[in-house]
């Protein structure tokens, strides 16, 4: 064993005192015993966690046992050698690890283990020791090295439970995105049911009856992945990552996410039955892009059954361009800041349906002003401005027009 080191300090090895003879006899014994020392601490593992599974190497015997055994001459070896730090047997232990996280346990249980053997090689070691009269404070530094040995035990299964991890997650992951492909698609081949209900089975995320699904804008290229929670099918590798959330209108569902999507951008589509997710995205994606052009407020994430209106108002953006040309023709020949006005004025009259005291409310003016200006509408239209048809198509164009910016806002307006 190497001499501990304090500051500059050299501490002398009680290990290294022991004369030689008595280290080999000590090494010869522990190493004999090696065989039966590790069917001991087998069979009590296997008593404390019955459950644990067993697996055999190509030739039939416990990998477990293996190595438990290897572990243990190793040990020895080093003891008897007093050279450097002891060598971990690479492999088995990381396979112990990796198998931890394969089977859905954590490493507590398997720490657990570790001690455990580490006390039961102890007891033996100790006994051994009495035997060929080793001095206590050179078992005591044996103590030292075993639980120094058994920290590169651990650091072997926790690099297998780490791989494992990570291959569970991108498998995970793999099949999250397939059943989110097929929840998406616009068209689908055979039965869609059956093709679902089997992916979600495979990860295990039962089929809710209705969903909303998200895009999401990224405050940075290396955002990390919001904690969405586990139900929240989650895709990052779009440019626009998206979401599928179910039964969105659950208890603490909204809550859940406002606070996973702090920082974050972007638009959940109306709740919709699952067979209709495409639906539900069509609204998500139309609403980013308004967001995008700054026509719907960035910084937070929207729902679209909030902002129904300019979803349906600045979607079809030609179809009201045209319709607004033909509209509100009348106001070609007034000048933009005064047919502004008027346009103002009519669309405060035709959503009050009121007098010039509302209207004026409305707008912020005097109800002279909404008097002179009501009476100039109603010569540019003429009988026209009573049709209801024409009534409907003026409200559409202009309230388009003030979501985008292009009228001012009205005092008062809920």
């Amino acid at each position: 064993m190497t001499a501990a080191r304090t500051g500059t300090v050299t501490a002398r090895s009680a290990w290294h005192d022991v004369p030689r003879f008595q280290v080999r006899r000590f090494a010869a014994i522990a190493m004999a015993e090696a065989p039966a020392l590790a069917e001991e601490i087998l069979c009590e593992i296997q008593r404390e966690y019955p459950h644990l599974p067993v697996v055999l190497d190509d030739s039939g015997e416990p990998m477990a046992l293996v190595g438990i055994r290897r572990a243990i001459e190793v040990f020895v070896q080093h003891l008897e050698h007093s050279e450097g730090r002891p060598t971990v047997p690479p492999g088995v232990f990381q396979d112990f690890g990796r198998g931890e996280g394969l089977n859905g346990r954590s490493l507590d249980s398997l720490q657990a283990i570790y001690r455990m053997g580490v006390r039961l090689a102890w007891r033996r070691f100790a006994d051994i020791g009495q035997r060929v009269e080793i001095p206590p404070p050179a078992m005591y530094e044996l103590v030292d090295a075993g639980y120094e040995y058994l920290d590169g035990l651990v650091d072997q299964s926790v690099r297998g439970y780490a791989e494992a991890a990570a291959r569970q997650a991108g498998e995970r992951l793999r099949l999250q995105r397939r059943l989110m492909e097929l929840l998406l698609a616009e068209h689908h081949r055979g039965d869609p049911a059956e093709a679902l209900t089997e992916r979600a089975a495979r990860i295990g995320w039962p089929l809710p009856a209705k969903v909303a699904v998200g895009v999401l804008l990224r405050p940075a290229r290396e955002a990390m992945a919001p904690a969405v929670g586990q139900g929240v099918l989650l895709d990052m590798e779009y440019e626009q990552p998206r979401m599928v959330v179910p039964d969105p209108g659950a208890a603490g569902r909204p809550e859940l996410l406002h606070r996973a999507l702090a920082g974050w951008s972007g638009a959940i589509g109306p709740p919709v039955p699952l067979a209709d997710a495409a639906k539900s995205l069509r609204w998500a994606e139309a609403a980013v892009r308004l967001m995008e052009r700054e026509l719907l407020p960035m910084g937070e994430v929207l729902y679209c059954t909030e902002h129904t209106e300019a979803l349906v108002l600045l979607q079809p953006e030609e179809l009201i361009d045209d319709l607004a040309l033909r509209c509100l023709s009348p106001l070609t020949h007034c000048g933009p800041t005064h047919g502004r006005r008027l346009a103002e004025t009519l669309l405060a009259w035709l959503e009050t349906r009121g007098g010039a005291p509302e209207v004026a409310t409305r707008l912020g003016v005097h109800p002279q002003t909404v008097r002179y200006r009501l009476r100039q509408i109603r010569e540019l239209w003429g009988d026209e401005i009573d049709d209801p048809d024409r009534r409907f198509e003026l409200e559409l164009v202009l309230r388009a027009q003030r979501l985008r910016g292009q009228l001012g806002a009205m005092h008062g307006r809920r």
